[in-house]
C-alpha cells in the first residue's frame, strides 16, 4: 500500500532522485500480499516494500529498474516460481499476479498524497492501467472525474492510540506502535510523568485528565485506549469516558486481582461488558517489550475480528482482511 512505502517515495523525490513504483493490481490465486501492495525503487538502487513477501521481488526489481532506465511504464504479468528450475518445487502461492510499473505520481498528486498522509485526511488515489497511465486523486470514489480501467486506493485516516498514564510501557507501547502506523496519544494529568522524555517522537504527549480530553476528541469505532497509570483516580475517569463512545478496543493493565476491584468500581458504567482485562494476549512475558506487544497483539487481533490463538491451530485465512484498494 501507498502509506507503507511513501515516507521512502517522499525522501528520494526531495533529494531530486527518480523513483518507480510495482502495484499489485490483480491476482489469480492465493498470495501472502493484498492488492494493492506497493514496491517502491528508487534511481540510487534502494527499495521498499514487497508484493509477494519474496518469491516475485527479483522479477519485480528488474522491471523497475528497467523503467528508470527509460522503458514505458506497463502492466505484467509474474508468478511465483517463474525464475525457479525445472526440477524445483513451485511455491504453494503460485498464481498469476499483475503488476503496474509506473514512475511515482508527479505534481500535484505526489503533494495531495502527502498531504492527506500527514494530516490524516481520507484521499482516493487512481491510476489508469491503460497508458499514459494517468494519476489523479479526489476526496472520495464517486468524485473521481477519469474514465477508463484504473487501480484505485482509498487512503483512510488512521485508527488512534490512547496511552493513559504517561509510564516507562507507554514509551515502549508508543514506540512498537509507530510501526503498526497508528497516532499515539499520551494522556496523563501529572506534570512529573509528561515531562519525562522518554516518549518517541510519533507520539503527542499532552498533560491531560484523559476524560476531559476525550470529551474534547471523540473517539471513533477504530480508536483504542489503554490505560497504564496503575492510578484508579486517573484509569477509572478514562475508562468511563472510552466505554461510553465507540472506541473498538478498551483495555486496562493489571492483574486479575487488580481487575476484579476494578470491575467493582466501574459495576455502573455503560457499556462496561466491553472493557478488556488484564489487557493483553496470554504471551507470558514479563519484559516490558514482551508485555507491549502482547498488549498490541491483542489490538490487533480484535481490530481484526480474531481471538488470537496460534495460527496452526485454526482454519482461517493468515490475512483476514484486504486492502481498501479495487479496479
Amino acid at each position: 500500500m501507498l502509506r507503507e512505502v511513501w515516507p521512502f517515495v517522499d525522501a528520494h523525490r526531495r533529494a531530486g532522485r527518480p523513483v518507480t513504483l510495482a502495484r499489485l493490481v490483480g491476482r489469480d490465486g492465493p498470495g501472502s500480499r493484498p492488492l494493492g501492495a506497493t514496491m517502491a525503487v528508487a534511481a540510487d538502487g534502494t527499495w521498499r516494500g514487497s508484493l509477494s513477501g519474496g518469491c516475485v521481488e527479483g522479477i519485480v526489481l528488474d522491471a523497475a529498474r528497467a523503467v528508470l532506465a527509460g522503458a514505458a511504464p506497463h502492466v505484467t504479468a509474474v508468478s511465483p516460481g517463474d525464475d525457479l528450475l525445472p526440477w524445483e518445487d513451485a511455491p504453494a502461492c503460485a498464481g498469476e499476479l499483475r503488476v503496474l510499473i509506473t514512475p511515482a505520481p508527479p505534481e500535484p498528486v505526489h503533494s495531495a498524497i502527502t498531504t492527506a498522509l500527514a494530516d490524516d485526511r481520507p484521499l482516493t488515489v487512481r491510476v489508469g492501467l491503460r497508458p499514459p497511465h494517468r494519476w489523479s486523486t479526489a476526496p472520495t470514489v464517486g468524485q473521481l472525474t477519469d474514465v477508463g480501467p484504473a487501480f484505485t486506493e482509498e487512503l483512510t485516516g488512521r485508527p488512534r492510540l490512547l496511552l493513559v498514564g504517561a509510564t516507562d510501557l507507554a514509551a515502549v507501547l508508543a514506540t512498537l506502535a509507530g510501526t503498526l502506523h497508528r497516532p499515539v496519544v499520551v494522556l496523563d494529568p501529572r506534570p512529573g510523568h509528561v515531562a519525562c522524555g522518554a516518549f518517541p517522537g510519533n507520539a503527542d504527549v499532552v498533560r491531560a485528565w484523559p476524560d476531559e480530553w476525550i470529551a474534547r476528541h471523540p473517539l471513533g469505532v477504530r480508536d483504542a485506549v489503554v490505560t497504564l497509570s496503575h492510578d484508579p483516580r486517573i484509569d477509572d475517569r478514562a475508562l468511563r469516558a472510552a466505554l461510553a463512545g465507540p472506541a473498538g478496543y478498551v483495555a486496562a493493565l493489571g492483574s486479575r486481582a487488580t481487575h476484579a476491584q476494578r470491575l467493582r468500581r466501574l459495576a455502573d458504567a455503560p457499556g462496561l461488558d466491553r472493557l478488556t482485562g488484564p489487557a493483553g494476549l496470554d504471551l507470558g512475558g514479563a519484559s516490558l517489550a514482551e508485555s507491549a506487544l502482547s498488549i498490541l497483539a491483542e489490538l490487533v487481533a480484535v481490530d481484526n475480528g480474531r481471538c488470537g490463538r496460534r495460527l496452526r491451530d485454526g482454519d482461517l485465512p493468515v490475512r483476514a482482511t484486504t486492502a481498501a484498494a479495487h479496479t
